[in-house]
C-alpha cells in the first residue's frame, strides 16, 4: 500500500469511496443529506483538487485507490472572542467498505500526520456525525478528542 497525494488521475477511485462514505451519511441523517450521489457531489472533488488550499491524499493498494482524505487549510482571523488560529482539517475522510480494518486508516491518519507537522501545523481537526459510531472509534482511536460539539432542537 502507498500513501501519497493525489493525480487528477486519481478522482474517479476518490469518487468510488465518497459515494460509500455519502451512502452512509445519507442512511444515518436522511434529513440532511441527499439520497443520491450526484453529479454535482461527484464533480465537487475535481474543485476541491484544484482548490490552492486544499490536498486530497490517496490510499492506493494493487493499482485501486482504497481510501482517501480531503485536507484544507483554514487561516481564522482574530476575533473580540478568539485568537489567529491556523490548522488544518480533515473535510473528508474514507476507506472502502472492503478494505476496512487493515490499517489503511491508520496509514492515512500517520501520512496526514506527519504532513501537517512538516507544514508547522499545531492542530489537525475534523468533525464527526454522532450517529456515525465506527468513525467515532477510529478516530478516538487515532488520538482525537472533542472539544467542542455541535447541538440541535428539532421541532
Amino acid at each position: 500500500m502507498t500513501i501519497r497525494f493525489a493525480a487528477k488521475s486519481d478522482l474517479p477511485g476518490v469518487n468510488a469511496v465518497r459515494q460509500q462514505v455519502h451512502k452512509v451519511h445519507a442512511e444515518g441523517r436522511p434529513d440532511i443529506f441527499r439520497r443520491k450521489f450526484g453529479k454535482k457531489l461527484a464533480g465537487h472533488i475535481k474543485i476541491l483538487f484544484r482548490d490552492k488550499s486544499a490536498k486530497i491524499a490517496v490510499a492506493e493498494q494493487d493499482g485501486n485507490i482504497v481510501g482517501f482524505a480531503v485536507l484544507k487549510v483554514i487561516d481564522k482571523p482574530k476575533s473580540p472572542y478568539s485568537k489567529a488560529r491556523r490548522f488544518l482539517r480533515v473535510e473528508e475522510f474514507g476507506v472502502d467498505e472492503a478494505h476496512r480494518r487493515q490499517g489503511i486508516g491508520t496509514a492515512l491518519f500517520a501520512f496526514i500526520k506527519c504532513y501537517a507537522a512538516e507544514q508547522g501545523f499545531d492542530r489537525v481537526e475534523l468533525d464527526v456525525w454522532e450517529f456515525n459510531e465506527g468513525a467515532l472509534r477510529f478516530y478516538e482511536a487515532q488520538g482525537f478528542s472533542t472539544y467542542r460539539r455541535y447541538m440541535e432542537y428539532k421541532m
